[in-house]
């Protein structure tokens, strides 16, 4: 079936919320994370470990960033997946945390454009060839491109502005209506803002924001 668009949304990370304590972990690919009840962790969170685990392999959890899977295989009501591979490693749990980021939703959008994942076509044609031999390069991830009327009173499309200025990359979470996976979250660059809109007679102020991915998209 397909997927509805309306009541689709972007939000920005703003800034860090309550670090949520961690009981225990569970090595493999994903990483498994138990936490009570979830508490403050949502699917598609964005979540910053502190540096409490302990064990020979701690430094592949210990300072890192993901994003919190509650649907993975192996994920239960109190525990999350992350997409890191600790296969065969020895981690315990120790003091450690995860501090989610605090999500900034973008208002006034009437459209969503993101542009198809590209991979540059790399020619490894020889002298043996018979015809010419390809293979393919590194994705390009594309931009996502939204449609706004402008309104200097929404949170988000300040967050967006003011990351526009600061050139900063952010993470960005769109979520469906609907779906296996209705989360898609993602870094980028606010690459382009409407500084000044689009005025007509008998119409509201327009514009539009453009995000340039940055690293792979992660569904949950």
């Amino acid at each position: 079936m397909a997927t509805p668009s309306q009541g689709t949304t972007l939000h920005i990370a703003g800034t860090a919320a309550t670090p949520e304590a961690l009981t225990a972990v569970t090595v493999g690919f994903p990483t498994i994370l138990a936490i009570t009840g979830h508490a403050g962790v949502a699917n598609g969170d964005v979540v910053t470990f502190s540096s409490g685990f302990t064990g020979a392999d701690a430094a592949l959890l210990n300072g890192q960033t993901a994003v919190v899977n509650h649907y993975a295989t192996g994920a239960t009501n109190d525990t999350f997946a992350v997409n890191i591979d600790t296969t065969g490693k020895t981690i315990t749990v120790g003091t450690a945390t995860a501090t989610p980021t605090a999500w900034i939703k973008v208002g006034k959008l009437t459209d969503i454009k993101g542009t198809s994942d590209t991979s540059p076509d790399i020619e490894v044609t020889t002298l043996d060839s018979t015809t010419k031999e390809y293979q393919p390069g590194l994705p390009d991830t594309g931009n996502v491109t939204m449609s706004i009327q402008c309104d200097d009173s929404d949170t988000g499309l300040a967050a967006c502005e003011a990351a526009f200025d600061a050139r900063s990359v952010k993470s960005f979470k769109i979520t469906y209506v609907s779906g296996v996976t209705p989360i898609r979250t993602f870094n980028g660059y606010v690459k382009g803002f409407p500084k000044i809109g689009d005025a007509s007679k008998d119409g509201v102020v327009t514009g539009s924001i453009e995000i340039k991915r940055s690293g792979p998209v992660t569904k949950s």
